[in-house]
């Protein structure tokens, strides 16, 4: 980091040109991060909008979140770029009670049990858990006592490991739909020791899955309260608009509708070749490369590998990224009133074409006071190996099977003239970092990247999805990278 003391290195950093490509979370960060210790920073978004997986729309006057609703406090960094940036006032956590589930085979819609982890309970016999797996997976489940320590603690699949311990219907009623919900994959994708770190060293430990869920779920009421996730008022869309002031109050030339088709060596440097806004508009630079002394790529997996393919060796096999559909509506339903599924609904694998239901005006006060007595819901479609049941219809027919997945969901009858405004959105999600080998092939991408004197990759297919992970590992490339340009 350059210091006040550091004539030097203030004046090296003032001759350096890093270009970052893409405008989603990682790529605003990082040009913030370059821009903050005086190196000339020109971002470069395709899109006519910044904020990747962070979208806003307005459904009748109603601001909107149709990405991103929400950050992870784990780790604390989301919390502390809102407060350099001004938002710490916008803070609210979650309303609205737990999630419900829906899709339990020969048994009604119930709330998701308490006091388990990512689905496995610590009690088969609670009540809550009962009425989902039955007295027949309870007793299942209760076998996990009674079965011999010997090979604990080396399962890496959560699915399997549920699966061998408690029996199937934990793992297909209770922790599918969590892990459907959270990552997009199948319990036997994920990587036990990442999504639920501890877990195993507690089941060698005590001898059982479920005292393990027990003694982590003790540890964490030990711990300072507060939601798992948060949210800012006025949507997430605040926390894009304050880094874009800050990154113009830095000096960034932000450049929105303009594509990058090539990165070219030219010796230590780089030329940036960018595409023409448009046929009739082209712009006054267009077609001239831009040339930088440093790179950061901060675009999705597929136009990402494009562009550094060439130059970055040993990059391995792309990933499988879903492609996942929100759609949101707009409803005037007073029999939602009563939030009949709380603040949302998880579905188990199959039973529906949505994966999940956020009941908005339930979840989020803020929005229930923007919507003056209507009720906002977003449906989410799409899975790891599965595509959203949304992405062949066009808009009406998306929302109609958006409000159907409603009706069943919310166990509420839902007519179409309720139906006020309806949003669709679509994106690629990257590969979650819970998947099982996901962490070692991100490591090597970043080995590779590393190898390529400044160049940079940012974003969740190297970061992992979630901001959560996405703006520290920002920070941390971008460091890196910086500090190559000044020291190396």
């Amino acid at each position: 980091m350059i210091r006040e003391h550091s004539p030097e290195l203030a004046a090296r950093a003032a001759q350096q040109h890093v270009v970052v490509v893409g405008g989603g979370i990682g790529g605003l960060v990082a040009a913030r991060e370059c821009a903050k210790v005086g190196m000339r920073v020109t971002l470069l978004e395709a899109s006519e909008a910044l904020g990747g997986s962070i979208r806003t729309a307005e459904l009748d006057g109603i601001a909107i979140d149709a990405g991103a609703e929400s950050f992870a406090t784990r780790g604390g960094h989301v919390r502390a770029l809102i407060d350099e940036l001004g938002l710490a006032d916008a803070v609210v956590p979650p309303q609205g009670g737990g999630a419900w589930l829906s899709g339990i085979p020969g048994a009604p819609d119930a709330p998701l049990p308490k006091g388990s982890l990512l689905g496995i309970p610590a009690n088969p016999f609670q009540d809550d858990v009962r009425r989902i797996i039955g007295w027949r997976g309870a007793w299942r489940a209760y076998l996990d006592r009674l079965r011999p320590p010997l090979t604990i603690g080396h399962e890496r699949s959560l699915g399997k490991l549920v699966s061998s311990r408690m029996g199937d219907r934990v793992r297909d009623r209770l922790v599918a739909p969590v892990t459907a919900g959270v990552y997009s994959a199948d319990p036997d994708d994920v990587d036990t020791d990442v999504a639920a770190p501890g877990l195993n060293a507690a089941l060698t430990r005590i001898g059982s899955l479920t005292g393990a869920v027990g003694v982590l779920a003790a540890e964490r009421k030990g711990k300072a309260p507060g939601a798992a996730v948060l949210g800012l008022v006025g949507g997430m869309g605040r926390l894009v608009e304050a880094l874009r002031a800050d990154l113009v109050a830095y000096g960034v030339d932000i450049r929105t509708g303009t594509r990058v088709t090539r990165l070219a060596r030219e010796g230590e440097n780089w030329a940036v070749e960018i595409a023409p806004l448009s046929q009739e508009n082209p712009g006054a630079d267009a077609g001239t490369p831009l040339r930088a002394t440093g790179v950061i790529v901060a675009t999705a997996e597929p136009s990402a590998r494009e562009l550094i393919d060439a130059h970055v060796p040993g990059l391995g096999d792309a990933g499988h990224a879903p492609e996942i559909e929100i759609v949101t509506l707009l409803l005037d339903a007073p029999e939602l009133d009563a939030a009949p599924r709380g603040s949302g609904v998880l579905t188990v694998p199959g039973s529906h074409t949505a994966k999940a239901l956020t009941h908005s005006t339930v979840k989020w006060g803020w929005v229930r006071d923007a919507a003056r007595g209507r009720h906002l819901v977003r449906l989410s479609f799409g899975s790891q190996g599965e595509p959203a049941a949304t992405a062949a219809l066009d808009d009406d027919a998306a929302s109609a099977l958006a409000l159907s997945e409603a009706s069943a969901l919310l166990g509420v009858a839902l007519r179409p003239p309720q139906l006020l405004a309806a949003h669709r959105a679509r994106y690629v999600q990257a590969q979650p970092t819970s998947l099982i080998g996901a962490t070692e092939r991100r490591a090597a991408i970043r080995t590779a990247v590393t190898a390529s004197p400044g160049l940079g990759v940012v974003g969740a297919w190297v970061a992992g999805t979630g901001l959560a992970q996405v703006v520290p590992d920002a920070v941390a490339e971008a460091d890196r990278l910086r500090a190559s340009l000044l020291w190396d």
